[in-house]
């Protein structure tokens, strides 16, 4: 949906800034010397989808996030379905509005409203914490998770590279309509299996669950301030230290990783490289090969024994190396050539999950989530927002500047493992100890999530 919409987007402002129908046939007719007038005016087009973005993500973020830690905060109780089933009907909202924008020849601005509405309804941050959560309901091990973390990632990744690779000639041939009404149908068919077929894990609420007033009912707001506090509350001292630590290496990184991630269709379209709907097709069909080798790096490094801070280190070298020669790439050979050191780029946010998820009870996985979902819903909104500003200001001059500022950000991430590393990450004797004071027959339940992260 997001390759569609992209490339929608620019074609639309390309029409209504030159007046000009969009060029698909010769690319040097839009990105040509810079004496032409067509080349002065995709300077400009750059520049206003790189604002309009910013304006999306704007109206969009701070209801999506709200709306992300209170739905998966609360199906801890309400059941995970709840929050995989509104988030599917935002996003077919959003993809009905694009329909009805591109076939009535709509102003895109009312784009911005729809995507408002669409975020009342949670967003993808939503979408993707409740199916994690779900995840985890199903797993009896710290292994078990960060495999089928991994493998959630790898299929996400998988279909939406063979989406990609596919749609570019769907556009070529049957213009923006079409692809807009396929996407619409197959939502509503999710939509449908979400609701009469997927199976709910949460039967009843946790026998470890934090009971208010001897209630067992509560609001999704009640739900989710318990549910955090509780996280926090109820662990060590080290294990919250741990836990806040893996927290801002998964957040500064989503931020890095994402903020670069998201320029790259727009970057492609730029010139020297001008890629048309094909060549973004293959060039965003990629990220298929990236999640495939990201899970069997995952698979081998867990098999192999590697420690997972250091895997989740190998995933952010991958990322650096990667932005950085994205940044000074000019032929279009070299851009597929330099996407493959980030083949393990999207190592790090299963392992992490898994990581964080093991330091907790099984009854707080709703509220982890929640809140990781929160935080990387909210750092991704921001990255978007600032790394589209960031490109509109330095598009003209450099365009590569956008990669290297994602790269130079990796440090952060870095320097925080290196402190997790020195503070040491094996929780479960400390946590224990904790968890025997405060509820000793919770304590059995909870002893296979607490392996060393190390080991």
């Amino acid at each position: 949906m997001t390759f569609w919409k992209e490339q929608y987007v620019y074609r639309r402002l390309w029409e209504d800034l030159t007046n000009t129908t969009y060029p698909t046939s010769d690319n040097t007719s839009r990105c040509g010397d810079s004496s032409s007038n067509h080349s002065s005016y995709n300077d400009e087009v750059q520049r206003q989808a790189s604002l309009f973005s910013l304006y999306t993500e704007l109206f969009s973020t701070v209801p999506s996030m709200i709306v992300t830690l209170m739905l998966v905060a609360y199906s801890d109780r309400g059941g995970r379905k709840i929050a995989i089933i509104l988030p599917l009907v935002g996003t077919l909202i959003y993809s009905l509005s694009f329909l009805a924008v591109s076939y009535f020849d709509l102003s895109i601005y009312l784009l911005i409203g729809s995507s408002l509405v669409s975020s009342l309804f949670g967003g993808l941050g939503t979408f993707l914490g409740g199916c994690f959560a779900y995840v985890a309901d199903l797993c009896e091990d710290g292994q078990q998770k960060t495999l089928r973390m991994a493998g959630l990632d790898m299929m996400i990744g998988l279909l939406a590279g063979v989406a990609s690779i596919s749609t570019g000639y769907f556009l070529r041939a049957a213009g923006f309509n079409w692809p807009f009404v396929t996407s619409s149908l197959i939502q509503v068919l999710i939509l449908l299996y979400a609701i009469f077929i997927l199976e709910e894990t949460v039967k009843k609420p946790p026998a470890d669950a934090f009971i208010q007033e001897g209630s067992t009912q509560r609001s999704a707001l009640k739900q989710m301030t318990y549910g955090v506090y509780e996280m926090f509350t109820g662990a060590s001292r080290r294990c919250k230290t741990i836990l806040t630590l893996l927290m801002l290496v998964f957040t500064s990184f989503s931020f890095a990783y994402v903020g670069g991630i998201s320029l790259m269709t727009l970057y492609t379209l730029n010139k020297p490289l001008c890629w048309n709907e094909i060549l973004i097709g293959y060039g965003s069909a990629l990220s298929t090969t990236v999640f495939l080798v990201s899970f069997a790096g995952v698979f081998v490094f867990t098999y192999c024994g590697v420690p997972q801070l250091l895997i989740v280190l190998i995933g952010i070298l991958s990322v650096v190396t990667g932005m950085v020669l994205v940044a000074f790439t000019k032929t279009t050979l070299m851009m597929f050539i330099v996407k493959v050191p980030m083949l393990l780029s999207i190592m790090p946010f299963p392992v992490m999950r898994s990581m964080m998820s093991k330091l907790i009870s099984k009854s707080q996985q709703g509220a982890l989530f929640a809140l990781l979902s929160f935080l990387e819903n909210m750092t991704n909104n921001v990255s978007g927002a600032v790394f589209n500003s960031v490109y509109a200001a330095t598009v003209a001059w450099f365009p590569g500047f956008i990669f290297l500022l994602a790269a130079g950000l990796c440090v952060i991430p870095v320097s925080v493992l290196g402190v997790v590393a020195v503070y040491g990450v094996d929780v479960s004797k400390e946590d224990k100890e904790v968890k025997e004071d405060k509820d000793p027959e919770t304590l059995s339940e909870d002893q296979n999530d607490n392996t060393p992260l190390l080991s």
